[in-house]
This record gives C-alpha cells, sequence and structure tokens, in this order.
C-alpha cells in the first residue's frame, strides 16, 4: 500500500513538473513575437517623417508600424496609417538568432502628434502605444538633452542610465531629442545589455527622437553590426563609413553632424567639408566620441578642427573620458574671447564632454591650457542644450538636479 502512495506520489509530482515545464515553453512563444528594445529616431526631415528600431526573440516576425493622429491611442478606427518595414536576422550568440525590425513613417504633418505602435500586426504581439510630435514649421525655440558613455554589463549598471534619462526630463521636460555621444553599452555582442539599455529608458526612448554616435564600445576592429542593427540612422555619411555610424541632420535652426572616431578619418573629413558648407542653418553642432579637445588633444582628428574652425562650427560635444571637461572658445588652437562664460559672435568653439550617463568614472586628468571647467564629481551627468533665436543655453547638471556648468553662446 505505501509503495502504491509512493507511486501516485511520484506520478503526480511528475504531471505537475511537467505542467510548470509546458507552461512555461508556452510563455515564452507567447512573449518571444512582443516587440523589444523600441527606439525612434529621426532619419529624415523632423517635420514630416519618424523612424522606429526594435528586436523581437523570434527573427520570424513581420515588421508592422500603426499611426494615428492625436494621442488618444485608438487603433481600431479607419484613421489608423499601417506601415510595412524590413526584418533582418541578427546572431546574438548561442545558436540563437533574433529579429531586427526597422521601418520608417514619412509623410507626416508638422507640428501634429501622433500615437503609434509596433509590433508583428497580430493580437497580443504589439508593443505598448506611445506618442510623439512632429517638428513644427519654423522652430527656432527647443531644447534636447545630451548623454554620454553610458555604457555597462549588468542590469544595475543601466539603473544608473535610467536615472539619469528621468532626471534629465524631470529637469528638460520638453526635450525634442536626445544626443548620446557614444559607448552605450561596455559590449556590442551582448544583446542583455541592450535589452538593459533600452529598457531602463523605455518611457523617453519611444517617444523621443534619439541620435547616437558611435563609441569605442559600439564599433570594434570596424565591425559596427550590432550597434547598427539597433537603430534606423540617417544614411547621408562619408563614403567608406558604415551606414548609421556618419551623419547630419537638421531639427529648427540647427544643423548637427555625427561623427565616427573609430575609423575613416579621412573620408569624413571631406565629407565633413561638404556637409558644413551645404548647410544654411546658424548654428552648427559636431557630435563625436573621442573628444579633439576632452581630458586630452587628441591629434587624430585635427583635420576636423581645422574644418570646425573653417566653418564657425559652435559647440562639439564629445565622450570617451568619463570626467566633465568644458573648453574656453578655441580657435587655431588658442583660447579667443574674455575667458567669460559667454561666446560672442562665434569667436570661437566650444568643446564639451558631459562626463557619464553610466557606472564609470575616470581619475580626472590633468587640467590643459583650453581648460575653462575641468572636474570629477563621480556622479551621473547630463546637460539641457536650449536654442532661442540668436542664444544657446547650455547648463550641465548631475544625476541629483545639481547644476554643475552653465554657458552661453550669443550670435
Amino acid at each position: 500500500m505505501a509503495l502504491r502512495k509512493d507511486i501516485v506520489w511520484l506520478i503526480l509530482i511528475g504531471l505537475v513538473i511537467l505542467i510548470i515545464v509546458i507552461g512555461t515553453e508556452w510563455m515564452k512563444v507567447g512573449q518571444s513575437e512582443k516587440p523589444k528594445s523600441l527606439v525612434s529616431s529621426l532619419k529624415h526631415s523632423a517635420r514630416t517623417s519618424r523612424a522606429f528600431t526594435w528586436y523581437t526573440e523570434s527573427p520570424n516576425v513581420a515588421s508592422i508600424l500603426q499611426l494615428v493622429k492625436g494621442t488618444d491611442m485608438n487603433f481600431e478606427g479607419q484613421d489608423v496609417i499601417t506601415i510595412t518595414g524590413s526584418t533582418s536576422s541578427v546572431d546574438v550568440g548561442s545558436n540563437h538568432e533574433q529579429g531586427a525590425h526597422k521601418v520608417e513613417a514619412t509623410e507626416l504633418e508638422p507640428g501634429t502628434a501622433y500615437s503609434y505602435r509596433v509590433g508583428s500586426g497580430k493580437d497580443k504581439e504589439w508593443s505598448t502605444p506611445a506618442a510623439f510630435m512632429t517638428e513644427f514649421n519654423e522652430m527656432d525655440d527647443f531644447t534636447f538633452i545630451n548623454v554620454t558613455d553610458s555604457q555597462g554589463v549588468v542590469e544595475t549598471d543601466f539603473d544608473l542610465w535610467g536615472n539619469t534619462m528621468n532626471k534629465a526630463f524631470e529637469m528638460f521636460p520638453t526635450a525634442q531629442f536626445i544626443v548620446h555621444n557614444g559607448d552605450l553599452t561596455e559590449e556590442p555582442e551582448d544583446e542583455v545589455a541592450w535589452d538593459h539599455f533600452f529598457g531602463k529608458a523605455t518611457k523617453w526612448l519611444t517617444k523621443v527622437p534619439f541620435m547616437p554616435v558611435t563609441g569605442n564600445h559600439d564599433e570594434v576592429k570596424d565591425v559596427a553590426d550590432r550597434y547598427t542593427s539597433h537603430f534606423n540612422l540617417p544614411d547621408n555619411g562619408a563614403d567608406g563609413s558604415i551606414k548609421g555610424t556618419t551623419y547630419s541632420f537638421d531639427y529648427g535652426s540647427t544643423h548637427i553632424v555625427m561623427l565616427n572616431t573609430e575609423s575613416n578619418i579621412k573620408e569624413q573629413t571631406k565629407w565633413l567639408e561638404k556637409d558644413l558648407a551645404a548647410t544654411d542653418k546658424p548654428w552648427k553642432i559636431v557630435t563625436m566620441h573621442r573628444g579633439a579637445y576632452g581630458g586630452k588633444i587628441n591629434n587624430k582628428v585635427d583635420d576636423w578642427v581645422v574644418v570646425f574652425d573653417k566653418y564657425s562650427v559652435d559647440l562639439v560635444l564629445q565622450g570617451h573620458n568619463h570626467e566633465y571637461s568644458r573648453s574656453y572658445p578655441l580657435r587655431d588652437g588658442k583660447i579667443v574671447g574674455d575667458r567669460g562664460n559667454t561666446v560672442n559672435n562665434r569667436e570661437g568653439t566650444v568643446y564639451v564632454v558631459t562626463n557619464t550617463a553610466g557606472q564609470k568614472f575616470n581619475e580626472k586628468k590633468d587640467d590643459q591650457f583650453y581648460h575653462q571647467v575641468h572636474f570629477q564629481n563621480e556622479k551621473q551627468m547630463f546637460a539641457g542644450i536650449k536654442i532661442q533665436a540668436d542664444t544657446l543655453t547650455f547648463q550641465a547638471y548631475d544625476v541629483n538636479g545639481k547644476k554643475m556648468d552653465e554657458f552661453v553662446l550669443q550670435h
């Protein structure tokens, strides 16, 4: 009798285990097509378009974007716009492939709110709906957020990144886009880290365009496949550069150029000259990872600096050094102006490193002749850059909301 009871118990335990295993696998199947790592970006005109990228656990899934005017997020009416994008397969290791999805909405109306969702087109396989606003016509009063070096490995590292973004939008709630100066994760092939990067800031990255620069932890040995697979960026960059690692875009009265310090430097110099010569925007901003004037001088980009001087670039946003530094206005490698906190009439270019938005801090490097502000506070930082007609105001804060630096560029 006792033996029979033991057998019955073993059978029951086995059934419970089987149910748990089947349930777990069923949940995985149900979740495999759910979008993750969703991010929006600007690929063409900020007034009339918006681009999106996301991943799924399975590569065998369609890429569907649905939009509707307004913020009520009702996708059941006749006014829903449905756009089909592209899907590619990405080897994420351990004999597993995930799907990378890209789609762009064009012919949108300027200054208009849209609700959207992405997914396979099937029920329960849509992203959480979000909303965005296209750029208004003739927009010369706007703000954007600048961060850099969010690179991390484990989830708690990216908690810091998420906290930084939360505070940034608390301080600058109307920011129209985000510029990241490179090194998004520590290891570009670590897809779990990418999951954390996007996941911890999802409420911002799905609403506000995110425009990244390629850092030395994003492109390694001339390979940036994982980095570029996560973003749908302009393809108007330098010949010979990996698409998505060099590009430029306009927003309002500003032209912003994204350079890649990891490869193809000479061709980028040629492209940079043509790009800056072609713009009629009064404000010119350049972003790159390894700074020309950061913790130390980066001589590899000397030719870029010559072009910056020639076309009166206002501001260069930099990363890599994991400390805060701000140069005096510079022209021909020399300090210009009155050494105050206001730069007038494009007299020189200011170079800034906005410390880090992640967990890694470097020891403060030696002060250089060009440093006007230079410190290591060992706290995550961000900057809000506000452009109002002829005035640009740069404000840098730590993650606790303490203002650490401020300067003004006046045309």
